[in-house]
């Protein structure tokens, strides 16, 4: 870092890594040509806020070099001082899946972390909840006007009655009928859909509304095939008698949900997934190593933590193989990639689709250096575990759940896979959140969390202008998860109400 003083003092800049041959600009409003930074470097152009600043000159096709690592070649030659903006960085080829070291760096466990509890709603099936929420699935698309309804009139008329019920949500989606629903890739949806009704915050009270004639069948959605926990539309003589009809099973479970008590749980029945959405340049630096510090702190307590985002992990993907415990979870890892990479070329695009127009105006060049500062996320521990798209987690550790980078769509494939928290780290900024569990976002950049006061849970821009360090921020969130999943605090989308709906991965044909 160039400066330890407020941003109002001196300009600032962060080199990561001491191969870097950029660095970052810190400052607000970004830089005007000319300014000099302590170290003597003079800038040849103004800098926005997360742009890049050549360090040395860096000739034609020469490496630009971020986090130790070449994010892509010089399209022409640059002079020390100048902004590297996107239009000058060729994108480099991604690591081949061939021969990746496999669990060659396997990092040692580190010393556990006891004693660590919150609290929640114990299930049967030895899940925990952070919240009591009774979920209400749906079979197919054609369902979902009439259980929103239903959901309104519950929420009127009979959840006033349960006060240790926290809501009521329809799991609504666009599947279940008009699609290939043999295909091989329909599994994802399918089991998805499945997953998402277990999800430790339903406490288990299964509901499923069908229509009657979809392909979906509603008996695939219920594990033990218990017809009482279905309800066919096209069996009811009537609009109201279909919505009484919802209204009755909803009132038996919402008795049983109201008698659940918190209680005292141990950290490690914590699931936590890590997510990314709206990243900067910041990102990487601030947030995400701040989030992948509490992850560390999250296996050490005995929890599940989980990181996602495919194609914000394939280039950084040589990287983490080696983290593998082991040569099966490494190659896991490695068929995931296989996976995506084959299905991005069969829609006829490849990784440079990602990342977005406002990563970029943060200051993210290419996927290259968005990966590399995303898998930060997942901090230091070792990889014990890999999930196929809406595979349900096993097991206790950091895992990697494959899913496509979309916010909407990695938190529907992580809700799938158990999660009872997510954090969110943002640049950009964004509204995001979840009905069913809590999600915590946290910001890259101290302007961003001024900007959002009420809607940034954790300001991690403290890092960038040094006033706190990524052990500082990763403590403060590893408390604050704790604090949310007890319910002793409220997300502030929670506190608002704002949820994304639901958004199925379905890579199988719709007919």
């Amino acid at each position: 870092m160039a400066g330890q003083r407020s941003e109002a003092e001196e300009p600032l800049y962060i080199k990561v890594n001491p191969k870097d041959n950029i660095a970052i600009v810190v400052n607000k409003r970004g830089l005007p040509e000319g300014t000099v930074f302590p170290c003597g470097l003079k800038l040849l152009q103004q800098v926005p806020q997360g742009h890049k600043v050549a360090l040395t000159d860096i000739a034609q096709d020469e490496g630009i070099i971020r986090y130790g690592e070449v994010i892509g070649y010089a399209m022409r030659s640059i002079k020390r001082g100048s902004w590297i903006e996107e239009t000058m960085v060729r994108l480099p080829k991604p690591p081949g899946l061939e021969d990746l070291p496999i669990a060659s760096a396997v990092p040692e466990a580190l010393p556990p972390l006891e004693e660590y509890t919150f609290e929640g709603y114990l299930n049967k099936d030895g899940t925990v909840g952070t919240k009591n929420i009774l979920g209400i699935t749906t079979s197919v698309q054609c369902v979902a006007g009439v259980l929103h309804y239903a959901v309104k009139k519950i929420k009127e008329e009979l959840l006033p009655r349960y006060p240790n019920v926290e809501d009521v949500i329809a799991l609504t989606h666009t599947y279940g009928c008009g699609v290939a629903i043999d295909a091989p890739d329909a599994i994802i949806p399918i089991r998805t859909i499945q997953n998402i009704a277990l999800n430790p915050n339903f406490g288990g009270e299964l509901l499923v509304i069908g229509l009657g004639c979809e392909k979906l069948l509603p008996e695939r959605l219920v594990p033990d095939k218990d017809s009482g926990r279905i309800i066919t539309l096209q069996e009811n003589h009537g609009f109201i008698p279909m919505v009484n009809m919802i209204m009755t099973m909803a009132e038996e479970r919402l008795d049983r949900l109201n008698r659940r008590k918190r209680i005292t749980c141990p950290a490690s029945a914590l699931v936590v997934g890590l997510q990314c959405g709206g990243s900067d340049a910041f990102s990487g630096i601030t947030a995400n190593p701040a989030v992948g510090y509490a992850a560390d702190l999250l296996v050490r307590a005995g929890a599940t933590v989980m990181f996602s985002e495919v194609t914000e992990v394939r280039d950084a993907i040589h990287l983490l193989t080696q983290r593998a415990v082991n040569e099966a979870v490494g190659r896991a890892l490695i068929r995931e990639m296989q996976w995506y990479d084959d299905y991005l070329q069969n829609g006829r695009v490849d990784r440079s689709a990602n990342p977005t127009p406002g990563n970029k105006k943060g200051g993210l060049a290419n996927i290259v250096e968005k990966s590399l500062g995303s898998i930060v996320k997942s901090g230091t521990s070792p990889i014990v575990g890999v999930l196929s798209p809406g595979e349900r987690a096993v097991g206790k550790g950091l895992l990697f759940a494959a899913t496509p980078a979309s916010d909407f769509v990695c938190g529907t494939l992580q809700l799938a896979s158990g999660i009872n928290v997510q954090v969110f780290t943002t640049g950009r900024g964004t509204p995001y959140g979840l009905a069913a569990a809590p999600v915590i976002k946290v910001s890259t950049r101290n302007a961003l969390a001024e900007q959002w006061h009420d809607l940034i849970d954790l300001n991690a821009g403290t890092i960038a202008t040094g006033e706190a360090t990524i052990e500082e921020v990763g403590w403060e969130l590893f408390r604050l998860i704790l604090d949310i999943a007890s319910g002793r605090k409220k997300t502030w989308a929670d506190h608002w109400g704002l949820h994304n709906d639901l958004a199925l991965f379905n890579p199988a044909p719709v007919t």
